[in-house]
């Protein structure tokens, strides 16, 4: 199967590949192109900002998270519904899980993928130091893919000069695909590259128009259609589709304070025979009608105060659990199910209270094992999950081990044959069977009510 693809890899954090992919997407959809964005790694919040604002729909490769049969599926799924795939790396490119390997890295990814890279350097104030960084990268490994790159943050006329020198030194195996000038009136704050607030999209959408139309001045957009359509073609791994189940409504929290889902676990949920029905608790009175609700992340510490007056809904949704509606609450989901945040009364379903600690509590990629029978899994079963966040709670549960790849661990999670209720995100695909375990208690919960 033919399926245009390219990866646009880092230096490092910071090099600009964001910048420089919404740039790309968002003038090639200008041109009419159909794109689906791939996030390499486990950032639910570049994939949120790709659907939201540019429109194309994304989704996440991770090598930690999935087989590499898995990964392979889920990019030919996506891509094949798409004129083009546009992979964004994570970090540095061949910045992987530990100091002495790319193992996991982006440039894993594009091995397993045979997906041309192309490399964004932030080369202000660089003279032939580019070629020395740029002849470390390429030649780092035996087969680096690295097919092309763009400079980011230099002029037209410095860039003219980088270009000639590139071409000089490196010959024409590696292809200058163009540059972005300096664009302080397009800078995007973090928080813009999370949930965006529908009063922030106009001004958003305002700043991607000119980086489009940077790009087609500047970037070979051309040349990176070319070279995407050199990438190998690649065959269908695996089956992603589930068997199919009888019908259920699951409830997903979808506002400003509840917004970090992985697209996939709710594209999971909807093959089994999900109806997924939105809801706001920051705006909305009640649940929706449901048999099962889904609280992801986001920045419930943002809205303390309007989640925390909004009673009636913090007394639907505890009735709701009392009677056992299954429940998967994710980070802020979880802290919302809590006695508070920041003293902020909530919905009280679960002991503890959550505050802010200031940086960083259990960053990164971890293995959860379960401790005991639950609604997701059997004990002694396993996923492997994410953590990302600054607040932490007085009872974080112990139905599971958390275990870094380093080895350290500890307990979390709340518990029990209708909830799961934690600080880590849970990618389904990861372990397919932890979202049939789900889709079957709302199930349950379903036949249960109609007796």
């Amino acid at each position: 199967m033919s399926l245009p693809r390219v990866l646009f890899a880092g230096v490092q954090s910071g090099s600009g590949k964001t910048t420089v992919s919404c740039a790309v997407m968002q003038a090639l959809i200008d041109r009419g192109l159909k794109l689906h964005a791939f996030k390499c790694g486990p950032d639910y919040v570049d994939p949120l900002f790709h659907q939201q604002v540019i429109g194309a729909k994304g989704s996440n490769l991770d090598l930690f998270f999935y087989n590499e049969d898995t990964l392979l599926s889920l990019l030919s799924h996506h891509g094949k519904q798409a004129d083009l795939s546009i992979l964004e790396g994570v970090m540095g490119y061949y910045d992987g899980w530990t100091f002495d390997s790319s193992e996991k890295s982006s440039r894993h990814v594009a091995e397993l993928t045979k997906t041309p890279a192309v490399l964004v350097v932030n080369a202000r104030g660089m003279a032939y130091s580019l070629i020395a960084l740029l002849k470390g990268f390429v030649d780092a490994m035996p087969n680096s893919y690295i097919k092309g790159v763009i400079l980011n943050q230099v002029t037209k006329h410095s860039y003219e000069q980088m270009k000639a020198s590139i071409v000089k030194h490196l010959g024409q195996s590696l292809k200058v695909l163009g540059y972005l000038p300096p664009m302080p009136e397009v800078v995007f704050d973090n928080r813009q590259l999370g949930l965006v607030a529908p009063s922030d999209i106009q001004d958003i959408k305002e700043k991607l128009k000119l980086l489009a139309e940077q790009a087609e001045n500047s970037i070979d957009l051309d040349g990176l259609l070319q070279l995407a359509s050199t990438a190998p073609t690649i065959k269908e791994h695996g089956k992603l589709l589930m068997n199919p189940m009888a019908p259920v409504r699951i409830a997903i929290a979808q506002d400003s304070a509840f917004c970090f889902y992985y697209q996939d676990n709710l594209n999971l949920l909807k093959d089994i025979g999900a109806e997924i029905i939105p809801f706001s608790p920051l705006s909305d009175q009640q649940l929706p009608d449901c048999h099962a609700i889904y609280f992801g992340g986001g920045y419930p510490e943002l809205h303390a105060e309007a989640l925390s007056n909004n009673l009636s809904m913090l007394k639907s949704v505890k009735e709701a659990l009392e009677k056992g509606l299954p429940c998967i609450a994710e980070c802020g989901g979880f802290m919302y199910l809590t006695e508070s945040i920041d003293e902020q009364p909530m919905v009280g379903f679960l002991p503890g209270k959550c505050y802010n600690t200031g940086k960083l509590q259990r960053f990164g990629y971890l293995t959860l094992t379960a401790n005991k029978d639950n609604l997701l899994c059997k004990k002694g079963q396993f996923i492997r999950g994410h953590e990302f966040h600054y607040y932490d709670c007085t009872h974080n549960g112990n139905g599971f081990v958390a275990e870094k790849p380093s080895g350290r661990s500890w307990p979390c999670v709340h518990s029990t044959n209708r909830l799961y209720a934690g600080f880590p995100h849970l990618p389904f695909y990861a372990n397919p069977d932890f979202a049939v375990n789900f889709y079957q208690q709302a199930l349950n919960y379903k036949q249960e009510r109609e007796k």
